[in-house]
């Protein structure tokens, strides 16, 4: 069962992430996707966070262990995204995907981005809209 310190240290990681993405010009958005995005969570669920921009030096693992508190358990490829699995002092995990600007894009969308998408997402970033558009071509 998901306990409400659980809940509450998920909203925390994602307010801290889309507010270090906001000090960011070069982030283009940031979405959570996955089961928390969902409302799905359970307590052993990771947060799982994709990080739109071109600056692949956001794939850096200390950028993530220094913002989120913890360590790397885990640095993996997939396709266009780089994934930095970060475990926190509390045992709780968030999965960071750095991907590039054309992961969103929507003409057409991508079939690995439209399966990640419409698994559920909820924007928490998107100062050019981009995300939203993606969300939308994606319904």
């Amino acid at each position: 069962m998901l306990t409400e310190e659980r809940s509450r240290e998920a909203r925390s990681l994602v307010e801290t992430v889309a507010g270090w993405a906001a000090a960011h010009e070069d982030v283009r958005g940031v979405v959570v996707v996955g089961s928390w995005a969902r409302g799905a969570a359970r307590m052993d669920s990771d947060v799982d966070v994709v990080v739109l921009t071109d600056n692949q030096g956001y794939a850096a693992p200390e950028v993530w262990t220094d913002l989120l508190g913890g360590d790397v358990v885990r640095l993996a490829r997939w396709g266009p995204l780089r994934e930095i699995r970060v475990r926190r002092r509390s045992g709780f995990e968030v999965e960071v995907g750095i991907v590039p600007v054309s992961w969103a894009d929507t003409n057409p969308v991508d079939p690995g981005t439209r399966r990640v998408i419409g698994d559920g997402h909820r924007i928490v970033h998107d100062p050019a809209g981009l995300l939203a558009a993606l969300s939308a071509a994606c319904r």
